[in-house]
């Protein structure tokens, strides 16, 4: 990642999702952007609910607007030198393009920063197989 600061970062929510420790990126994106925030096509409130349980503090989110309308407001509002949005599939990579910002998919973003991916945690063993040995 840019170390610079001057970088706008937007996270799709299905991004910050597949991530373990949402709470954690934000912080440590905190400390080489300018900006960092949320966009979704999922409802305000589902935004709203994520970043809540996640102890999230975002300097944007789409509200009731598309990603496209919000990258866009995003970029004319937010004057830095890198606006870097962060995706999980081809469509993601697309709407970038499309609105002028560069692309990284979450795997990218979270080997670059450190972070571990939500599926990358292992689950707590199951007690099943010693239950098959019960008489």
């Amino acid at each position: 990642m840019d170390a610079s600061g001057d970088m706008t970062l937007a996270f799709d929510l299905a991004a910050l999702e597949a991530l373990a420790e949402p709470d954690r990126v934000f912080t440590d994106a905190r400390q080489w952007t300018e900006y960092v925030g949320v966009v979704s096509e999922k409802p305000t409130y589902v935004v709203t609910n994520f970043t809540r349980k996640h102890r999230i503090r975002q300097d944007f989110f789409s509200g009731p607007r598309g990603r496209k309308e919000s990258l866009e407001s995003v970029k004319d509002q937010f004057d830095t030198e890198r606006h870097v949005f962060v995706g999980t599939n081809e469509d993601d990579e697309d709407l970038a393009q499309r609105v002028g910002w560069e692309y990284l998919p979450v795997e990218g973003a979270a080997e670059a920063a450190g972070w571990e991916l939500a599926d990358a945690v292992e689950e707590p063993e199951s007690n099943e197989d010693e239950r098959d040995d019960w008489p």
